[in-house]
C-alpha cells in the first residue's frame, strides 16, 4: 500500500511539474481554471485584464484562490473596492515579471546566482527567487515567502508559475 500511495504521489508531482500548454492569453488561462477565480475578480476591479491579455510576454506568479484565503476577509474586501484601485493594481503587477520566464530559466539563474536571483516587477519592484529546502519561494519586500508550487503553464503571450501565498510590495 505504501509503494502504492508513493508511485501515486510521485505521478502526481510529476504531472504539475509538467509544462502544461494552454490556448489563449494568461487571462484566458486564469478564467478558465476556478482555482483562480479570486485573481480573475482582483484582475477585474483593478481594471488589468486588457493589460494582461496583451502580446507580452509576461510571467505571471499566479496566487491561488487558497493563497488569497491568508489574507484577512476585510482587507482583501477593501482592496477590491472601486477607491482602492490603484492600490490593488500595485499588488498585482507585483506578481507580474514583463519578460517569459520558463522553470528552467529560472533554475538556470538560481544556479548562476548561488541559489537567489532578483527580478523585477512590472510595478517597478524587486521579488527574490530562491532555493530554500529544496523548494523554489518568492521572497517580497516584507520577507514573506511564497512557495512556487507549480510551474510552466503557458500561455500565447506567457507563462504562469502557481504560488501558494500573495507576495506584497513595500
Amino acid at each position: 500500500m505504501k509503494k502504492l500511495v508513493f508511485i501515486l504521489t510521485t505521478f502526481l508531482a510529476l504531472t504539475f511539474n509538467q509544462t502544461a500548454t494552454a490556448q489563449g492569453t494568461l487571462v484566458d488561462v486564469a478564467v478558465g481554471n476556478e482555482d483562480f477565480s479570486t485573481l480573475v475578480a482582483a484582475l477585474k476591479a483593478a481594471d488589468l485584464v486588457e493589460a494582461l491579455q496583451g502580446d507580452g510576454p509576461f510571467t505571471v506568479f499566479a496566487p491561488t484562490n487558497d493563497a488569497f484565503a491568508k489574507i484577512d476577509k476585510d482587507a482583501l474586501a477593501n482592496l477590491l473596492k472601486p477607491e482602492n484601485k490603484s492600490t490593488l493594481a500595485n499588488i498585482l503587477t507585483y506578481h507580474v515579471i514583463p519578460s517569459k520566464l520558463m522553470a528552467s530559466d529560472v533554475v538556470a539563474a538560481l544556479k548562476k546566482g548561488d541559489g537567489k536571483v532578483e527580478v523585477k516587477a512590472l510595478n517597478g519592484a524587486v521579488l527574490t527567487v530562491m532555493s530554500k529546502d529544496g523548494k523554489i519561494w518568492l521572497k517580497d519586500e516584507a520577507g514573506n515567502y511564497s512557495e512556487i508550487t507549480a510551474t510552466d503553464v503557458t500561455a500565447d503571450n506567457g507563462v504562469i508559475h502557481v504560488i501558494d501565498t500573495v507576495v506584497m510590495p513595500k
